[in-house]
């Protein structure tokens, strides 16, 4: 299959997406098992809630095969691990991959697989060691047709920010973004800016390589349903959100406005009034 064709389970005839991430586990973070301590389960709502795609690790893949309903969202494997995310920083970071990941990705029937490339304040050495997996995993997917999705992760200093908490500094998402796309890139996954009425430049120098907008931490149903509609309404091609779906209290609710944001157009009011119509 080639890049083209598995691009086309991720976007569908209008050319978005919304990726639902539950891959969370692979962090080694306590706080972020919340809403996903018992993975079947969490799999099978995220299903039966109707996105687009699903982003899983290999280990929890399976239980998308295994869970029920048809059509099934696309799978989007994480192919690496870092340990960045929690509230005090160790003494040496790191970020591994997964070399078998293309491979188990074809297993598993993946259609796209997804890479971190971290920028922290003062840890070059942590940005080194996401270029060099990046470069590796580039020819394997290109060998075996899987697109790749770059993940470029403008991080505050932990000090600051009192734990993983993304920088919405324009020009350093804009260059970080950018170098995505030169190693490769066939889909960006990238931070809101702080003023996201600026975002079309970020969909501006990806240059053509769809840009969907990361959701971070969990936020109130009108902030989330607002900023999504902005940066689709700056040209984004889609949303890859977890915790604001699956520790919402009604994660398929919750799809489904936001589905109505990206795919139909709908105005956070109009997908508010979806969210609070009876059941």
């Amino acid at each position: 299959m080639s890049v083209r064709a598995r691009l086309d389970r991720l976007f569908g005839a209008d050319r978005r997406c919304f990726n639902v991430a539950i891959d969370h586990g692979m962090f080694d973070e306590p706080a972020f098992l919340a809403g996903i301590e018992n993975m079947p389960r969490a799999v099978q709502t995220i299903v039966d809630a109707g996105p687009d795609a699903i982003q899983l690790t290999a280990g929890e893949a399976p239980h998308l095969n295994q869970a029920s309903g048809w059509p099934k969202p696309a799978l989007v494997l994480r192919t690496d691990v870092a340990n960045v995310y929690g509230p005090r920083l160790p003494a040496t970071l790191f970020s591994v991959l997964d070399e078998g990941a293309v491979e188990s990705g074809l297993r598993l029937d993946a259609a796209c697989v997804v890479v971190n490339l971290l920028q922290l304040p003062d840890q070059p050495e942590l940005h080194r060691q996401c270029l060099a997996n990046i470069i590796r995993l580039k020819p394997q997917c290109e060998r075996f047709g899987m697109p790749l999705m770059v993940e470029p992760l403008v991080m505050r200093p932990n000090e600051q920010a009192g734990g993983y908490m993304p920088d919405g500094n324009l020009p350093r998402i804009l260059a970080l973004v950018r170098q995505a796309v030169e190693l490769g890139a066939d889909v960006i996954k990238a931070d809101p800016c702080d003023a996201v009425d600026e975002y079309h430049q970020v969909i501006e120098i990806a240059g053509g390589v769809p840009v969907l907008v990361r959701g971070g931490g969990r936020v109130s149903d009108v902030d989330i349903l607002a900023r999504t509609a902005a940066v689709m309404a700056q040209g984004a091609s889609g949303i890859v959100y977890g915790r604001n779906v699956i520790q919402h209290p009604e994660p398929r609710r919750i799809t489904q406005a936001l589905m109505a944001v990206v795919h139909d157009g709908a105005s956070p009011e109009a997908a508010q009034q979806l969210l609070a119509a009876p059941v």
